[in-house]
């Protein structure tokens, strides 16, 4: 009996990261639109919000590993115009993120540890692009690193504060019912 738990348990498990994977891959296909007008070619998508939910269902390494599988979903379908840099860097930043968010919610699993979790992960991606863009940038889009430098407190910090800070509100507002929904009622407190 407690195997076939363990069995159910799993494949649960499985195909809810399945399903989480092709629903970032269908965001990002679906809605991407810029933010800033100084940058357009920033775009905001809500894709992240599937892998946030991922990494606090089931911990920061099964969120790592939704990280690497959608960013490379993406990278060779709906966002192969970014190349094997955009792949790298979605890992990154995205991965960074779910890295520190998960971890807090796993050891905090309640409302202000969802908050402090996800405000970490905003901060923490944030930084990441700011790293990322300063060795990559130049290499994408062939600029000098001094304009990228020149963008990074105008354009690129805000941006990547915006992008997470929304995804990060959005991933507060539906995960208790998405938890409940994939876990039922006994599932944990949390956000």
């Amino acid at each position: 009996m407690q195997q076939q738990l363990n069995v159910t348990n799993k494949t649960r498990r499985l195909t809810t990261m399945a399903l989480l994977a092709a629903l970032a891959v269908i965001l990002v296909a679906l809605i991407h639109f810029p933010l800033l007008p100084a940058a357009p070619f920033l775009e905001y998508d809500p894709a992240d919000i599937a892998i946030f939910i991922g990494a606090f269902l089931f911990g920061p390494l099964p969120g790592l590993a939704l990280t690497v599988v959608t960013s490379v979903i993406q990278g060779v379908t709906v966002s192969a115009g970014s190349s094997w840099i955009g792949i790298v860097m979605h890992i990154l930043a995205t991965g960074s993120y779910v890295l520190v968010a998960g971890t807090i919610y796993q050891r905090r699993r309640s409302r202000s540890g969802a908050v402090l979790a996800l405000a970490a992960g905003t901060l923490t991606m944030t930084v990441v692009m700011c790293g990322c863009n300063l060795v990559f940038t130049p290499l994408f889009m062939g600029q000098p690193v001094q304009s990228v430098v020149a963008m990074l407190l105008p354009v690129i910090a805000p941006f990547n504060l915006m992008k997470a800070g929304i995804n990060s509100v959005i991933t507060f507002l539906v995960y208790k019912p998405i938890s409940r929904f994939v876990f039922g009622e006994r599932h944990g407190a949390g956000s």
